[in-house]
């Protein structure tokens, strides 16, 4: 089922472009209706200087003719209630009839932008003018060319919105492919870094959660064979026994059955109690040895005094314990000790016996022992581990294992 949703790629170029778009309007548009505003203003001041000189030359020449510097200005001569007398302009200007009142004026004047200026000397008024379009050209032409920077910003900002939305968007798609990998049962996946630090973060966290789920789901696979085998180890012994004691009956044989079937039954107690174990227990060390001198008479147990506390699953530890004494028991020989030792930092329950040991260059905690010590080891560090501690061979001849516990 394809997720409901905006690409990022998308919702990236969308917002990149709104920024953009808003600060080019932003900008634009004050600054446009500014320009229009200034070439207003400065053509009005430019007027109105033309207009003050020349009134000024009137005053001295009254019948000088003023001649304008620019193609498109006019001047014209007026009389002081706006009628034409001299130069260009219309036949009457309302704007050089106002400068009765002694003051310059300026402004709009039917095609015209003009300035008026009254002479001196009191003989008339002076008007200087030019097309309102000339003005409005001025204008437009600095309008397009703020219109061609804002389209090439846009366009620069197109083109960094597609950068930056690729650039975030890719290495997203690609972790979202490693965690489909993760997913289909592939735990080595890792994603490709991409230079942004959140996404490679993410991909660092994902390859380590890859790391852990495939170190977690061999040893959940290795505890299930080594359970599956410690189990099947127990019933063949049991068959046995209840077979010779069918073809044989006697009370030795029917108890021996009965031992190890009960034996047995703690085996699936224990291995049951730690598949629903969620946390763990101080260590009642007491009431293990207690059982095991009641099951094992030729055991000899050897306990230090003032131990310190560990914290362990007692099921666990028995079912250790019950590994390491069963070897013992079955391929060793001579006394069969075991010993709980203060190690400093923990406890050390030693198992050891007077047999030949293990031969040289034999994995004595492979899953599939092929002679003499090794029935169950696998199953027995794989507990260990999970309680934290270690199942360690600490001497090969005679053999001597010791399983190390942390103190709490």
């Amino acid at each position: 089922m394809t997720p409901e949703g905006t690409p990022l790629r998308q919702r990236a170029l969308a917002a990149i472009l709104g920024v953009t778009a808003l600060a080019v309007v932003l900008f634009a548009v004050p600054l446009a209706v500014l320009i229009s505003d200034r070439y207003h203003d400065r053509t009005a001041s430019e007027l109105a200087r033309n207009a003050y000189r020349h009134a000024a030359v009137l005053r001295d020449d009254p019948a000088a003719a003023p001649r304008p510097d620019d193609d498109d200005v006019v001047i014209g001569v007026y009389t002081t209630d706006g009628r034409l007398k001299a130069g260009v302009g219309p036949a009457t200007s309302s704007l050089a009839a106002r400068t009765r009142d002694g003051l310059p004026h300026q402004g709009e004047e039917g095609t015209d932008y003009a300035a008026a200026a009254p002479i001196p000397s009191g003989t008339g008024v002076v008007r200087v003018a030019t097309p309102y379009e000339e003005i409005t050209e001025e204008v437009y032409e600095a309008w397009q060319l703020i219109a061609i920077l804002a389209v090439a910003a846009l366009g620069v900002g197109a083109a960094v919105a597609i950068y930056l939305s690729r650039r975030l968007a890719i290495p997203l798609e690609r972790l979202t492919g490693a965690a489909q990998a993760l997913g289909d049962g592939d735990f080595t996946v890792r994603a490709p870094r991409s230079g942004v630090l959140e996404v490679d973060q993410a991909g660092e966290a994902l390859a380590a959660t890859a790391g852990r789920l495939g170190e977690v789901l061999a040893r959940e696979r290795a505890f299930s064979g080594e359970v599956s085998h410690q189990l099947r180890t127990g019933v063949t012994g049991l068959m046995l026994g209840l077979e010779s004691a069918l073809d044989r009956p006697s009370p030795e044989k029917i108890a021996s059955a009965l031992s190890r079937a009960e034996r047995l039954r703690t085996v699936i107690e224990d291995l049951v109690t730690l598949s629903r174990d969620t946390g763990h227990a101080p260590l009642d060390l007491p009431v293990l040895l207690a059982e095991i001198r009641a099951d094992w008479d030729e055991v000899t147990i050897r306990v230090d005094d003032d131990l310190p506390e560990v914290t362990a699953s007692t099921a666990a530890v028995r079912q250790i314990l019950l590994v390491l004494l069963d070897n013992a028991r079955r391929h060793g020989a001579g006394e069969v000790a075991l010993t709980v030792a203060d190690v400093g930092a923990g406890i050390a329950i030693e198992v050891s016996d007077q047999g030949e040991g293990v031969r040289e260059g034999h994995d004595v905690f492979g899953r599939i022992p092929r002679d003499g010590h090794g029935i169950g080891l696998g199953l027995a560090r794989s507990l260990a581990e999970a309680e934290g501690g270690r199942l360690v061979l600490r001497r090969d001849r005679p053999p001597i294992f010791s399983l190390l516990l942390p103190s709490r």
